[in-house]
């Protein structure tokens, strides 16, 4: 499994990489805040949302501490999708936040 740091993410974003988020969070985590640009998808809706997914991109996976991203991010890969994990999570980010509500 593919795996990308807080930090290595934050100067992704810095530099202005075209870069696809999906926090795999539950919604009332997100609404404490999510990495500007992330996508919500839970991951127990993650197989319902399937059909919003490109195959030809590559989407870097988010949660609470690495352990639900890295759940999503093995169920991605065996669907075909190209997926990275943020080891971490949420809880290493240093960067900006958005609050959703």
């Amino acid at each position: 499994m593919r795996t990308i740091t807080a930090n290595e993410l934050e100067e992704l974003i810095k530099k202005g990489k075209e870069l696809h988020l999906i926090d795999v969070r539950e919604v009332h985590e997100v609404a404490t805040g999510k990495i500007p640009g992330a996508v919500n998808i839970p991951l127990g809706l993650l197989e319902f949302r399937l059909h919003e997914l490109d195959k030809s991109k590559e989407y870097i996976i988010i949660c609470r501490s690495g352990a639900r991203s890295g759940r999503a991010v093995q169920f991605l890969e065996s669907r075909g999708y190209k997926a990275v994990n943020m080891v971490g999570g949420m809880l290493e980010w240093e960067g900006t936040v958005e609050k959703i509500f």
